[in-house]
Order: structure tokens, then sequence, then C-alpha cells
């Protein structure tokens, strides 16, 4: 049996282009809208660093409509996950710019101290903006897909709450950072780890639950829908330039993730029947898979209100982390 967990990261672009209405709050509001309407949850991971900032510094007037959608997100059942991308918290303003601190762009590779206190300080902010004095994460997507060196980050979040991570991808390699996802465990759709988020270990204390995705040749990432994408961010993210979107292209196989967000109607329905092919094969076993999507991203509710409607139509269960834990431990 599967059952789907719908991720959406909730955030500007990653040098902090853009604004809050157009690329956070209006696309989240008509998401949660959909979303009620098949009475669906949604795993909301808050970039708390810089929604932080950008309320420290009052550069975007929306951060409190921002606070105040998270937090009825949140009243309302959905589950909010840590996300976090911490160049954010040492960036400076210059000409009314973000200026974001590159040397902390992998959070994996900071000292354990600095490592503890960004992801003390985000939970924190989350705790303010939700009003729960409580509120512990059960889940967290690293920022950037970024998590290797896999400790001492995993033991840090282990003490501060944390019981799932979604950071991980098949296929997924960021050579420049030393990241690499290429071989995960095989016929996995969950595991525990400790130290290597790629290595299955039953003593481990965290679960990984990956974003799914499959390695398909180049030629299928190249859709109309995906080179709006790109076209829009040409003057986006440090990490999204223009060079760098065409060369990832270049290789022969690449992992395409369900993304309810990038992908086209016949994408979805083409993947989750792919997916539900293989769970006949072997139905014993709950199989969560995991979507994404960023509110950035939504440029066509259409794919979004189709695939919630195939879900329901086909008895699929969508959940939260928080909701699927106890089944998967």
């Amino acid at each position: 049996m599967i059952g789907l967990i719908f991720t959406l990261d909730y955030e500007l672009y990653g040098d902090g282009s853009g604004n809050l209405k157009d690329l956070v709050l209006e696309p989240a509001d008509i998401l949660l809208e959909k979303f009620a309407e098949h009475s669906a949850p949604l795993v909301i991971f808050v970039e708390a660093a810089e929604f932080e900032l950008i309320d420290k510094y009052k550069t975007d007037a929306d951060i409190d409509l921002i606070q105040r959608q998270i937090g009825m997100a949140y009243k309302s059942g959905h589950e909010i996950g840590l996300h976090i991308h911490p160049q954010w918290y040492r960036a400076t303003r210059n000409n009314e710019r973000w200026i974001v601190d590159r040397s902390e762009y992998n959070l994996c590779r900071l000292a354990d101290e600095r490592i503890r206190e960004i992801v003390k300080r985000a939970i924190s902010y989350l705790r303010n903006i939700l009003g729960d004095p409580n509120y512990a994460p059960v889940s967290f997507r690293a920022g950037n897909w970024l998590f290797q060196p896999t400790q001492p980050a995993a033991r840090i979040l282990y003490e501060c709450g944390i019981r799932i991570d979604s950071s991980i991808f098949k296929g997924g390699q960021f050579k420049e950072y030393a990241v690499d996802y290429r071989r995960l465990p095989k016929n996995r759709y969950y595991w525990r780890f400790e130290e290597d988020v790629v290595k299955e270990n039953a003593a481990g204390k965290m679960l990984e639950i990956p974003i799914y995705s499959r390695m398909v040749p180049f030629w299928q990432m190249i859709t109309k829908k995906r080179l709006q994408f790109e076209k829009g961010k040409e003057s986006g993210p440090i990490h999204n330039d223009k060079w760098r979107n065409i060369k990832k292209f270049l290789r022969l196989r690449y992992p395409k993730k369900l993304d309810f967000c990038r992908m086209t109607e016949r994408e979805l329905k083409e993947m989750i029947e792919e997916i539900l092919k293989e769970d006949r094969k072997s139905a014993s076993g709950y199989k969560p898979i995991v979507a994404i999507g960023h509110t950035k991203d939504l440029i066509d509710v259409g794919s979004v209100e189709f695939l919630l409607k195939y879900l329901f139509d086909n008895r699929i269960p969508v959940n939260t982390f928080r909701q699927i834990y106890n089944r998967l431990t």
C-alpha cells in the first residue's frame, strides 16, 4: 500500500530575490485552498532563517501576513517542518539587495556548536510565530538538499526533536559540495541511518524518507513547463544561474523528482501509475511516497488539482510525516 506525503518548500529564491506576495503568500493561499477542498494535509517546510531576517530588517511589508499564514496552516492541521538555508543567518543588506554568506551554504559542514545554534534559533523563531512554546518539528529538509556529511548534523537535529529527514533523492549529486545520493538502499521507500544518510543502519536513530524520484533520459526533463521555470530564474538565485541549469541537463540520465508544481498532468499520472504498478508486485507493507513542490514554482494549479483528484478517486491516502511516524517505527 502506498501513501502520498505532499511537502511544500515555503521560501523565496536562495539569494533573497523576489517578493513574499508573489513567490510565497499568494501561491500558498491557492495551494491551501485546494488541499482543504480535498481534506488533504500538507507538510510545509518553512524556511525559518530567511523569514527571521526579513522580519528583523523589515525588508518586505508582507512578512506579517506570512507569519499569519503559517500560523493558520498550523492550526488547520498542516504539519510545519523545519527547513533551513543557513547562508541567511549572516546575510547583510547592500543597496537594497541581500548578500548571503556563502561560507555557510552547507549546514552539515559547519562546526557542531554553529549547527546547534542555527537549529535551535530556527525552532525558536517558529515557536514564536506559531504561538506555541511546545512546538517541536518532527521532520527536516536541508537547505539546498545538502545533507552530507550527515554527522554531526543528524545527531543535533535528533537532540532537538527531529525524527525524520526528507532532504535527499535518488540520483542527486552536487559535486561542488561533495554531496552524492546516487547509491541509496535498493528498493527501499524509507530506512534508518546513522553516520551517512545514504547507508541503511537498523540501529540508527533517525528515519530517511527520500523525495521520490526516477532516473530518466535527460530529454524527458526538457518540457515546456520546466523551461518556463529556467527562463524565470535567469536573474534568480546564485546556485541556479543560467550556465548551471544548462550544464545539469548534459547528464545522460537525470533524477526526475515527483514535483507537483513542475510536472504536467501527464507526467504526474504516469509516475503515480508506475508507482502503483510496483506496489502491486509487492503489496505488503506501507510505502510512503514523498512529493515536493515550491511556492515560487506554482504556475499551473490545474496539475495540482488533477493529482489530488486522481489520488482521491483511486483511494490513495495523503498523510503527513507526523501522522505516519509511529507506523514506520
